[in-house]
């Protein structure tokens, strides 16, 4: 049976943890709509990436009838 040789102290097992931590979400404020968004993801609201039309927005069946 394995069976440590000495004791692993307090800073050893922290400093072994550390890397273990949650990482903080980066959510950037976009430039042209102002809403909240990944960064490196298209923005679903306008669907602009990178100053380009990505996604065309369908337009909802209210605006088509009036």
């Amino acid at each position: 049976m394995a069976v440590p040789k000495r004791k692993t102290s307090k800073s050893k097992r922290n400093m072994r943890r550390s890397h273990k931590s949650i990482n903080q979400i980066n959510i950037i404020e976009d430039k042209d709509s102002g809403e909240p968004r990944l960064p490196h993801r298209i923005d679903l609201s306008t669907g602009m990436y990178k100053g380009r039309q990505i996604i065309n927005k369908k337009e909802s069946e209210e605006s088509k009838e009036n």
